[in-house]
């Protein structure tokens, strides 16, 4: 039985919010908070070597190489990686056309590179999306195999649906404890829990009751309870599956075994 909480997007590695004592006191809150796995998200290539050296320095701690949309463009962005035991998606990619001047054939060129690079490296891929999702459906055509996750999906009922239908899970946390999304208005007949990751994006989207400061993995709990409320399940089942889902995606280890990897 998982009776702990996977944290599955977070940027506990970014030293901009997080210095190093900070970020070890709230490893620490997490496994007092029965968060045992966290999952820290690259946005670009320097971003992703310090995911990647943090997660090393710590046990049930993983990385993702990713750059993100609004890299597009600014620099290197086809980078040689190999796969290793922290290493568990492709992430944090996609297509945002939210901002004005964005480029978006810039962002398309990057998007098919990333996902070229997780279908070369079996692994799953950390999506985000905003104002885009007809060309990142069209795209993700292309890439047939490829499984993965939308964070942070606050788009369209229509959009939640099509993502379920590609089978890819999406991405919860505390935007829909404080936001009244349309698209989570009747999420407990349109999601089904084994389609559903928790996630907190800490420093960002800090959950009700803890608005106003900074977020940290273990507020994860207060969206595990916010996802039991909406759904009228348990808050064990809600801890139980959605971790279940979390190491079937990124095929996370057992934390209670003491090795790292796949």
């Amino acid at each position: 039985m998982n009776n702990y909480l996977v944290d599955s997007h977070c940027h506990l590695h970014d030293p901009e919010f997080f210095s190093p004592d900070l970020a070890e006191k709230m490893l620490k809150n997490a496994t007092e908070n029965g968060v045992r796995q966290v999952i820290c998200i690259g946005t670009s290539e320097k971003d992703s070597e310090k995911a990647r050296t943090f997660a090393e320095a710590h046990e049930n701690v993983f990385w993702t190489y990713g750059i993100h949309p609004e890299e597009a463009g600014k620099g290197k962005d086809n980078a040689t990686i190999s796969r290793d035991g922290d290493l568990v998606a492709i992430g944090e990619v996609g297509l945002d056309y939210h901002y004005e001047n964005y480029d978006k054939l810039a962002q398309i060129e990057l998007l098919e590179k990333m996902l070229s690079l997780a279908t070369d490296l079996n692994l799953p891929v950390s999506l985000h999306v905003r104002d885009a999702f007809p060309d990142i459906f069209g795209i993700l055509n292309n890439f047939p195999n490829l499984k993965g996750v939308f964070h942070s999906f606050s788009d369209s009922e229509e959009n939640l649906k099509e993502v379920l239908r590609r089978d890819f899970y999406i991405g919860i946390n505390g935007l829909a404890t404080f936001a009244n999304l349309d698209c989570y208005k009747n999420l407990e007949k349109i999601v089904p829990l084994e389609r559903i990751l928790l996630e907190t994006d800490a420093p960002f989207l800090t959950p009700i009751p803890k608005r106003g400061i900074i977020n940290e993995p273990a507020y994860i709990k207060y969206i595990a309870e916010w996802l039991s409320s909406k759904l009228g399940i348990s808050l064990e089942e809600i801890t139980e599956k959605t971790t279940e889902n979390g190491r079937n995606l990124f095929r996370l280890p057992n934390p209670e075994r003491p090795e790292k990897g796949l």
